[in-house]
């Protein structure tokens, strides 16, 4: 996981407050912002929102099979290890970093979603 320094307009606090809320409180507030004309006209908001929701499915996904495979345990491990990142990652978002998460942001990028 790197950062990117990208140069955009400008990156105001209330975008830095819905990239922080789009990985706290995931699905809600990325589909909420993805509504949400004027949020989802903002890159840096978008930006966040399209990876904290691509990032939850793949997250989903994964936990289910494992949970099925470990009888539970491996989903209690990728809880507590997406629990950790997502707490990282809005605090980067928070202070107006762009955030590349390996697989998912290339991704996202590519289907043209950011």
């Amino acid at each position: 996981m790197t950062t990117q320094n990208v140069s955009t307009p400008e990156v105001t606090s209330d975008d830095k407050l819905w990239g922080m809320l789009s990985y706290l409180l995931n699905p809600i507030v990325p589909i909420i912002a993805l509504l949400m004309d004027d949020k989802k006209a903002r890159p840096f908001i978008k930006y966040h929102s399209v990876q904290a929701l691509a990032y939850a499915v793949v997250l989903f996904v994964l936990s289910f099979i494992l949970s099925i495979i470990t009888l539970g345990f491996g989903g209690i491990i990728i809880g507590i290890g997406a629990f950790i990142l997502w707490i990282l990652w809005s605090v980067k978002a928070y202070q107006g970093e762009w955030i590349n998460i390996p697989v998912i942001t290339d991704f996202c990028k590519k289907q043209g979603w950011i």
